[in-house]
């Protein structure tokens, strides 16, 4: 499935994946390509995600991109069901998951010397909220919403939303975000600063499309500078952080409280956590 509102004259790098790349001049879109997930981060997913970003940042002709997802949703954030099967087979290893899959693609678009754009067509959570705020303009449908929704199975934030959420919107509202696990609307988002811009569904793609290319005609050497003067200034202790993040959510993996989360989660049935 392609770009659901790109454009006839896209010519399609990757087809029948979890992940397309769709070229148009100088713009590219990379689509989460998992509809009937709502673009869960499977393991096949977020191989093919990390080989589009590595494309598209090593493409000089591309001075433009876009993240978005197919379907009704951005990204559930990660494949619970198939995180479920390795820690049930006692192969589930988060922190290399976190430091081997998900680390490159984050650091991978905020390192990119091009602007790169989150269109966020539906609800997005987890890790699906890391690699919208990775990017550096975010705009929604105003049915979206926001959810760090680890807490919801005993798990923390991971894949640098510990670090882009606070950036954007301060700590009294990241702590919510992450201790709460509450959505937030994409209005809301909005005016916390967490997100740039709400359009009506209606428009959506137009509008999306019509930022992505103001882009890539844009002044593409600027861009790349402005995005290395906020990364220093704002994310100097990306690396870091990323790590921590990965040793906590380690820790995190073989607490009771998650296997409670798992088993709530198989079961459809309210948690029942004991702090242990």
């Amino acid at each position: 499935m392609l770009l659901t509102f790109g454009q006839p004259d896209y010519d399609t790098a990757m087809s029948d994946n979890a992940v397309n790349l769709i070229r148009r001049g100088g713009a590219a879109i990379i689509e989460l390509n998992s509809p009937e997930r709502m673009n869960a981060w499977s393991d096949r997913l977020s191989s093919e995600l990390l080989q589009a970003v590595e494309a598209v940042a090593d493409d000089t002709s591309i001075r433009a991109a876009m993240v978005t997802g197919a379907g009704r949703a951005f990204s559930s954030g990660a494949d619970l069901k198939e995180g479920i099967e390795l820690f049930k087979s006692g192969d589930f290893d988060p922190y290399r998951v976190l430091t081997e899959r998900y680390h490159p693609i984050i650091t991978g678009i905020r390192e990119m010397a091009k602007p790169v754009v989150a269109a966020v067509n539906g609800p997005v959570a987890g890790v699906g909220v890391s690699l919208a705020l990775a990017c550096d303009l975010v705009v929604a449908t105003e049915s979206s919403y926001f959810s760090l929704a680890f807490v919801n199975i005993g798990l923390v934030p991971d894949g640098g939303s510990s670090l882009f959420v606070p950036s954007r919107v301060g700590f009294a509202r990241a702590a919510e975000m992450a201790i709460l696990g509450e959505p937030v609307a994409a209005a809301q988002a909005a005016e916390w600063g967490l997100i740039n811009r709400v359009y009506a569904d209606a428009v959506f793609a137009d509008e999306a499309n019509a930022l992505l290319d103001r882009l890539a005609d844009g002044p593409t050497k600027s861009y790349a500078g402005s995005k290395r003067q906020l990364n220093k200034w704002m994310y100097s202790n990306m690396a870091q952080q990323l790590e921590f993040e990965a040793d906590i959510q380690r820790e995190m993996a073989v607490s009771a409280d998650f296997a409670e989360g798992l088993a709530a989660f198989i079961e459809k049935r309210p948690t029942k956590f004991t702090g242990a």
